[in-house]
């Protein structure tokens, strides 16, 4: 994306003096902004390269991107105006570094908002080190994979011992997930409003080989009965302290954390400003390595002891509806955020057990995920969309090559309401495949990994038996994929939700309306069965309809006597942007309003400034006379027709008074838009200039 579309985005985002300051994750830039309704989502999502935009609680706002979020991210704060922007509530001269500084000072946001924070606080200690997870997990599968075509031996069965070169291979996925306390012990800080390095060291102190060492010789045992809380109980200063393995654990760094930023917050409060650099961080590690070591380690280790003993028991008793309930979860979890912890108990899983029985049906929703994204794709392609078809070509890819979720949830799932049932169906699908192989197979814990890894083609050599799993995920694409591509995935909403949305001209329409979201008339069913051709008459009805003919060209008749103009001349930014959809505007000459075909009115403002059609021909109508007319409250204007009424081309709609009209002070300017546009492949203007009512005014070319 080049810097000019960076710009776009900050400038569609309220300008660099709303941004408080800007973040971003694996797929997704996330703005805190000053005032979220200074959002203009619609702009956001025109952008190129955009995949789609996500506002949020607190003024937060993410923009969808994908694998290349770094460069936009790094393109952004390259903005000249990002080195000096201001914010609301800050001077001119405040910089970008000072609004994060000041931001990050607070901690999790909004009193209204503390559970989107608290989702927030959790997404974010894990969203940083994605990367790293996912290459360490490609590390796995690989040493997986030669594992299972007998290249090495088993690689991570007790007492085996690799050759060194292999065993240094192995060590590359072990850094990550070895330190991954430390990891997310300093995004967790510094998200929290603490110094992440104090955060880190505190952590860090739990990792040491020699705290480790002051249980030599003290036998573990069960923490509160807990088998995947094994610890050493020693006395340290007359006091009893439990000493477990920290490795790979992320619920201690994660409470660790909490509790720091509040001593950070309460030190900073009673230390003085000039003294705080020396004294703040000396005090927070006194009292937080303590703590930490003889409290909130051993609560952060039984927590996660906890789940993982809860859904193992649930796995245990029957992994039938284990393998069903966890793809049906997780569509409702991962927009959440409330999928991370469930990660943490995978990797504790994998260090207690020595597997993990998580991930298997887990797989089934990502691919069911992937395979409603394939079936868009198909329809994008099908309908020549050419937005839709770039945002799900890169949410496909990272999906499928990466296992990432979010660039299909939140650039096109979550968007369009009739994609979540089919995919769950798909989740259902891959679920009942497990669970009945599962049986079938005799697996008492179903499909296991032992190892944590992301879920997507280049993982599945990891999961055992690989067959199963081939197939579950396999039967939860197909079927989400297909169930898409046969009910589609637009929102069918009726014409008059268009026309009200149109009402208030301009600012009827808010910022951030999708284009996909304001089309589709009266259901947006297709008006079939109209046989035969109408001939084009050389009376004033001049429309040539054939709606059974594939590719056939449509004619819309002109409800107005004026001049035509191109539909960038409205003075609306709804409408000379094509929000609305593609259409042209009339200058009226005349003081009436026709029908422009034959069909019905689905849409009939009793204040008679505007009117949503249903034409036989396919084609969903509005027209706006004028603009900000909605104000008049029906002032100047005589409604002929009401909801439901049959009319036919030429049939008068309204008569409008010209000189209250202009009195007032509102233009006259007539917009007629094709509200489903996009289901036609051309919408284009016969002919600019002067026209009569029922003369020809657009052709429609349906899609071939």
């Amino acid at each position: 994306m080049a810097s000019t579309s960076a710009s776009e985005i900050v400038d569609a985002v309220g300008g660099p003096g709303n941004i408080a300051s800007l973040t971003h994750c694996a797929t997704r830039l996330r703005f805190q902004l000053n005032d979220g309704e200074k959002v203009d989502k619609t702009a956001v999502e025109a952008i190129p390269g955009v995949l789609g935009a996500v506002p949020q609680a607190g003024d937060r706002f993410q923009v969808v991107i994908g694998g290349g979020v770094q460069t936009v991210y790094n393109d952004i704060m390259a903005l000249p105006v990002m080195a000096g922007g201001a914010s609301a509530g800050g001077g001119a001269d405040e910089s970008i570094a000072d609004i994060k500084a000041r931001e990050r000072a607070k901690g999790p946001r909004g009193t209204n908002a503390w559970l989107d924070s608290l989702f927030e606080f959790l997404s974010d200690s894990f969203r940083p080190i994605l990367g790293a997870l996912l290459g360490a997990s490609l590390f796995i599968t690989f040493m997986a994979l030669m594992a299972t075509l007998h290249v090495i031996p088993a690689w991570n069965a007790p007492g085996v011992t690799l050759d060194p070169s292999w065993a240094f291979v192995n060590l590359m996925w072990q850094c990550v997930f070895v330190f991954l306390p430390l990891m997310v012990a300093y995004n967790a800080s510094q998200k929290i409003g603490a110094d992440p390095w104090v955060g880190f060291s505190i952590m860090a102190v739990l990792m040491l080989p020699s705290f480790s060492g002051l249980a030599t010789g003290v036998e573990k045992t069960p923490l509160f009965g807990f088998q995947q809380a094994q610890v050493a109980i020693v006395q340290v200063w007359g006091l009893p302290m439990p000493i477990a393995d920290y490795s790979s654990q992320v619920f201690p760094p994660l409470l660790m954390a909490a509790v720091l930023g509040l001593v950070y917050k309460g030190l900073k409060k009673v230390i003085p400003e000039n003294i705080q650099l020396i004294f703040v961080p000396f005090l927070a590690m006194l009292i937080m390595i303590p703590l930490t070591a003889f409290l909130i380690g051993p609560i952060g280790v039984y927590v996660g002891a906890g789940l993982a003993s809860a859904l193992a028991a649930i796995n245990t008793f029957s992994p039938f509806i284990f393998a069903i309930v966890i793809p049906l979860a997780y569509p409702f979890m991962v927009p959440l955020g409330l999928h991370w912890p469930i990660n943490a108990i995978m990797l504790l899983n994998i260090q207690t057990l020595g597997y993990d029985f998580i991930q298997g049906p887990m797989g089934a929703w990502n691919f069911a995920c992937f395979g409603a994204t394939a079936g868009v794709l198909v329809l994008a392609w099908r309908e020549k969309d050419k937005q839709m078809r770039q945002t799900a070509t890169g949410a496909l890819a990272a999906g499928l090559l990466g296992g990432i979720s979010e660039p299909s949830l939140y650039g096109i799932h979550l968007r369009f309401k009739r994609i979540y049932p089919r995919m769950l169906v798909g989740c259902l699908t891959g679920g009942l495949i497990i669970g009945i192989g599962s049986l079938v197979l005799g697996l008492p814990h179903g499909i296991t990994t032992q190892a944590f890894v992301f879920t997507s083609l280049l993982t599945i050599p990891a999961f055992n038996p690989i067959g199963l799993y081939l197939v579950a995920v396999a039967g939860a694409f197909v079927v989400a994929m297909v169930l898409v591509i046969i009910s589609g995935y637009k929102n069918p909403e009726p014409a008059g939700a268009a026309v009200a949305a149109a009402t208030a001209g301009a600012a009827s329409v808010a910022p951030g309306t999708a284009r996909d979201t304001i089309p589709a008339v009266a259901g947006g069913a297709e008006l079939a069965g109209v046989a035969g051709e109408a001939t084009a008459a050389t009376t004033a009805t001049a429309v040539a309809e054939r709606p059974d003919a594939v590719g056939a060209l449509i004619q819309l008749a002109s409800p107005l006597d004026g001049t035509v103009v191109a539909l960038d001349q409205v003075p609306d930014p709804v409408f000379a942007g094509g929000v609305m959809g593609p259409g042209v505007a009339i200058e009226p000459t005349g003081d009436t309003v026709y029908a422009p075909g034959a069909g019905t009115v689905v849409a009939a403002q009793p204040t008679g400034h505007a009117f949503g059609l249903q034409l036989d021909n396919g084609a969903e109508v509005l027209i706006h006379v004028g603009i900000d007319t909605v104000n008049l409250k029906g002032e100047g204007f005589d409604v002929k027709v009401k909801n439901g009424d049959r009319v036919e081309t030429g049939t008068p709609l309204v008569t409008f008074d010209r000189a209250v009209i202009e009195k007032a002070g509102y233009p006259l300017i007539t917009p007629v838009i094709v509200l489903n546009g996009d289901t036609f492949d051309t919408v284009d203007p016969v002919a600019l200039g002067p026209v009569t009512h029922g003369s020809p005014l657009l052709d429609v070319q349906k899609k071939a």
